[in-house]
């Protein structure tokens, strides 16, 4: 197995970027509520989508110097023309998506800086504009090179794959931030609590997307499983993406049942300390493994089913 190391280096912080681009303010939409959203916390979700998407902007950037060394088969970035970045932006399906991307993290950074004193408007707008350079993620995979009706299936697969997983991650990671606050200002324990509880049912709308987009994504792309095509490369790396996701759902159903009920419990008697650690922990480690299911994502977007 033959991997462009670079390539994969590239696809894994952009899909954690775009992510982040996308998760915190459609966190934020859902769970925060009234004056929550100008305070210290939201403000900090806004700080961190505005830094994923100057990051964003930097990434795309090197994608698309990667890109056209690996569609061009130069030896080296030195050898690229301009002709070659006018052809793809122009004349491909991954240029118009890459310059759609650049157009959304370029208003996400303006939002950030317009919109301040209107803070629900604010985070509806950038969770938009957060969708679209996330989603411009699927004209780099696997569906892009399909045809016809089933280009277009796969391609909208793909993209409701990548949003459900962002909507995710991006919880987690405000989830992780919150903990983080919770150490300097105990108040935000019942924040905690509240938002941990309340995303159940968005959570379980993520899964369900991502089972179903994800088994979809897999007959596009190999067709029926067999235990010829786990054996492969390819097969068994997504055999450990799956086992991943299977941790990080054994994880959710944790928190979702034992760990927060314990901390609402304990909040009410006034003694959250050991509670909270045990939230904040599973957490991180949640967090974690998700990064861990991306950087196999990652390089299974540079390799053949075949290979």
């Amino acid at each position: 197995m033959q991997v462009d190391w670079m390539n994969v280096l590239v696809r894994f912080a952009l899909y954690l970027d775009l992510m982040l681009v996308f998760g915190l303010p459609m966190f934020a939409c859902y769970a925060l509520q009234g004056a929550e959203r100008i305070s210290p916390l939201a403000r900090q979700y806004i700080k961190w989508t505005a830094a994923a998407s100057a990051a964003g902007i930097m990434l795309s950037g090197i994608e698309m110097l990667v890109m056209a060394k690996a569609m061009t088969g130069a030896s080296a970035y030195s050898d690229l023309s301009v002709h070659v970045f006018e052809m793809m932006v122009t004349g491909t399906g991954f240029g118009t998506a890459w310059s759609g991307r650049q157009i959304g993290l370029l208003a996400s950074l303006l939002i950030t800086l317009a919109l301040a004193r209107r803070p629900s408007a604010q985070i509806r707008l950038l969770a938009l504009t957060g969708a679209v350079a996330l989603s411009s993620l699927a004209w780099a995979g696997h569906g892009a090179m399909d045809d016809g009706d089933r280009r277009v299936i796969h391609l909208l697969a793909d993209i409701a794959h990548l949003l459900a997983a962002g909507a995710w991650v991006g919880a987690l990671a405000a989830f992780v931030l919150l903990g983080k606050a919770t150490q300097r200002d105990a108040t935000l324990l019942s924040l905690l609590a509240r938002t941990a509880h309340g995303f159940a049912r968005p959570g379980s709308v993520i899964v369900a997307t991502l089972v179903v987009t994800g088994t979809a994504n897999y007959w596009l792309i190999a067709g029926l499983p067999s235990a010829s095509a786990m054996r492969t490369s390819y097969g068994m790396l997504l055999l450990i993406k799956l086992a991943l996701f299977g941790t990080m759902l054994v994880m959710a159903a944790l928190n979702r049942y034992r760990l927060t009920p314990r901390l609402a419990a304990e909040i009410r008697i006034g003694n959250a300390v050991g509670a909270s650690r045990a939230l904040r922990r599973s957490l991180q480690w949640e967090m974690a493994t998700s990064i861990a299911v991306l950087v196999a994502v990652a390089i299974l977007g540079v390799l053949s089913p075949d290979a």
